[in-house]
């Protein structure tokens, strides 16, 4: 026979001394049903259900945290005699974490004792998490290779580190972040040919300050393909000798209007002081 309470104010059901006390209400029935908000003033709510059903498309967790507090917050399993799993935000480290723990959940952090494994799908868009057959697959599609002047092909493997080596004269030194300095020498040794690689350009050695450009040897200078043209600083070069006996030659538009002149010889020099008395 069904029954029916009606009462037209608060209703209360106490046992005992209430919610300080020890005594329960038992609601004993294939289904209970609470057509309005059901709110729970306790400590713990257990839920003895073979299966749970929620309609809320939004389940928040740690609700009355006004923080940040340091506070982790998840889904828990357990696991019996095996350290439970837990998949939570770690508020100290700001990130999303699945681990086993040995955690049970009363408390307010959680403490890992391994990362666990998570397995995806492989991924389609640039943040899908990636599986490691994916990643394998990438990095066995990627090679870098380093070729040095003679063409020699070096390949650079994972964990392998690329070292810069510097030959004659050339310095190289890694610094952080992400830097590699390249540096001659001060004193350039074993060089056996400078050459300009702008066409037809000059290639200008000058010295710092008061210093001189000096030569500490034999000075060769190769025969000119044809006389240069006179400016105001003076060029020297090589061509056949002519009535100055050396072949060396030189050039400047502030002397004899530009005219080409060839340095004289001790002999020849000699030969007209005689001549000329």
């Amino acid at each position: 026979m069904a029954k029916h309470l009606r009462t037209s104010g608060d209703y209360t059901i106490k046992t005992g001394t209430g919610a300080s006390g020890s005594n329960q209400v038992i609601f004993d029935s294939k289904t209970t049903r609470v057509k309005g908000d059901l709110v729970v003033d306790g400590t713990r709510t257990e839920l003895n259900t073979a299966s749970l059903q929620v309609e809320d498309a939004m389940i928040i967790l740690s609700r009355n945290n006004s923080g940040p507090a340091d506070i982790d917050s998840g889904i828990m399993i357990e696991r019996g005699a095996a350290n439970n799993a837990a998949i939570y935000w770690n508020e100290g480290d700001d990130v999303f974490k699945a681990v086993t723990t040995t955690s049970d959940g009363s408390g307010t952090a959680i403490v890992d004792t391994a990362l666990a494994k998570i397995q995806v799908a492989e991924p389609t868009a640039g943040s899908d998490a990636a599986t490691k057959t994916y990643v394998d697959a990438a990095s066995g599609a990627f090679s870098l290779k380093i070729a040095g002047d003679d063409s020699t092909a070096i390949t650079v493997g994972s964990g392998q580190i690329l070292q810069y080596v510097g030959g004659s004269n050339i310095n190289t030194k890694g610094s952080e972040p992400d830097t590699i300095t390249i540096s001659l020498d001060n004193d350039l040794t074993g060089i056996t040919s400078v050459t300009s690689d702008a066409s037809n350009g000059n290639l200008e050695l000058k010295a710092n300050g008061t210093g001189h450009v000096v030569i500490n040897d034999i000075l060769t200078f190769s025969a000119a393909a044809s006389t240069p043209t006179a400016t105001t600083v003076t060029k020297l070069y090589n061509k056949s000798a002519a009535g100055g006996g050396t072949g060396l030659y030189f050039i400047n538009s502030n002397i004899s209007s530009g005219a080409e002149g060839e340095l004289i010889s001790k002999k020849k020099a000699t030969a007209l002081a005689i001549a000329l008395g």
